[in-house]
C-alpha cells in the first residue's frame, strides 16, 4: 500500500501536483483547481499539527469499520467522498502556484511527521501508517479529480 512515507511516493506526488495549473478542469465533484489545492494544504496542514480533534459520535460507531474499508487495498477515494466543512473551501480563486508550492512543501514534511496523536473526526486514532496511507490516497484522489 502507498504511502506518503515513502520517498518515491512523495516524489510522483509532487511530480503530479506541479502538473496542475490554472486550466485544469475537475473530472467529478464541485471544487475549482484552486479550491482543491488550498483544501490540500488545510488537509495535510491538519493531519501534520498537534490540534486536539475530538471524534464525533457518529464515527465512534462506524468510523474504524469505515477506515479499514478505506485502507484495505490500493483502490482510490470512491468520488464525491464527502469532506469535513472545516476544510470545505467558499472562495472560488486565488493564486494556485502559491498553493502549489505550499502543498508540495506539505508533502515534503512528512519525511518528518510526528504526530502520534493524531485523531481523526470521523476515523478516530489512527496509527502512523494509517495516517500515511490515507494521506497518500487524500492527495491522490484529488490529483485524480483533476487527471494529474
Amino acid at each position: 500500500m502507498k504511502t506518503v512515507f515513502d520517498k518515491t511516493t512523495r516524489d510522483e506526488l509532487t511530480g503530479r501536483i506541479a502538473t496542475l495549473n490554472e486550466n485544469s478542469k475537475a473530472a467529478w465533484g464541485k471544487m475549482n483547481v484552486y479550491q482543491a489545492l488550498k483544501h490540500c494544504t488545510l488537509w495535510d496542514e491538519w493531519v501534520q499539527s498537534d490540534k486536539d480533534n475530538k471524534q464525533a459520535f457518529i464515527g465512534r460507531l462506524f468510523g474504524r469499520m469505515v477506515l479499514k474499508k478505506v485502507l484495505k487495498d490500493e483502490a482510490p477515494l470512491a468520488r464525491n467522498t464527502p469532506t469535513l466543512p472545516e476544510l470545505r473551501i467558499k472562495e472560488t480563486s486565488g493564486d494556485i502556484e502559491s498553493e502549489k508550492k505550499k502543498w508540495i512543501a506539505l508533502i515534503s514534511e512528512y519525511a518528518h511527521f510526528s504526530n502520534p496523536s493524531f485523531v481523526h473526526p470521523f476515523f478516530g486514532k489512527m496509527t502512523k501508517e494509517q495516517v500515511g496511507q490515507m494521506a497518500y490516497k487524500h492527495a491522490d484522489h484529488h490529483l485524480r479529480q483533476f487527471n494529474a
